[in-house]
């Protein structure tokens, strides 16, 4: 089983990548109590910045680009941790996804996942994050996790959740749907391999 790990970040180290491992670590941890053995691959958007802005103007992906698309695809699930620009997802972020055929990630397990300064862009996750997986027809899972600056060594208190606890239970929740999906035959990923191909060649 593949989990394929999609973090914007933008500087190294980054709270947005700490989250992505930490809810990687999470689903991987359920995934291994109900018996199922995981691979993790992570894609950094910065390191592919400019290729993804090369695809967007001649419509062919570099072939380290072409890579991280293929494991976005070809995963079993998905995480996507962002950081929050001017209270959205961050514009690289965006780009990425816009470079993917909207079909390749129909029905797939997805985890969403924000950071920012302060509590107060939560919202980005409902108002900008899950729609649009929803328009990638993705299975986001309910739990969501945002990171603010406070949230980091926070374990929450009688009337919050600490960022552990919501990690935890985003990392089930994927954990879930990926154990109940069937598996991807092989037949499967190369018609999608194909699928890529074709949507390649489009002209904008």
């Amino acid at each position: 089983m593949k989990l394929t790990v999609v973090s914007a970040g933008l500087s190294t180290p980054s709270s947005t990548r700490l989250l992505a491992d930490r809810l990687a670590d999470a689903a991987r941890e359920a995934l291994t109590a109900q018996g199922h053995d995981l691979t993790i691959e992570v894609v950094e958007l910065r390191e592919v910045a400019g290729d993804i802005a090369h695809h967007l103007v001649t419509g062919f992906p570099p072939a380290r680009l072409a890579t991280a698309i293929e494991a976005v695809t070809g995963a079993d699930g998905l995480i996507a941790v962002t950081p929050v620009f001017t209270a959205s997802y961050s514009g690289l972020f965006k780009s990425f996804f816009d470079v993917i055929d909207p079909a390749a990630l129909a029905g797939k397990p997805a985890l969403i996942a924000a950071t920012g300064g302060t509590a107060r862009h939560s919202l980005v996750l409902d108002h900008a994050l899950r729609p649009l997986f929803a328009y990638l027809r993705a299975t986001v899972v309910p739990t969501a996790v945002y990171a603010a600056s406070e949230d980091w060594g926070s374990g929450g208190d009688e009337y919050t959740e600490g960022l552990p606890a919501r990690v935890r239970r985003a990392g089930g929740e994927l954990a879930a749907l990926m154990a109940a999906r069937p598996a991807r035959t092989e037949a499967e990923d190369d018609v999608t391999a194909l699928e890529q191909q074709v949507a390649d060649l489009r002209f904008d």
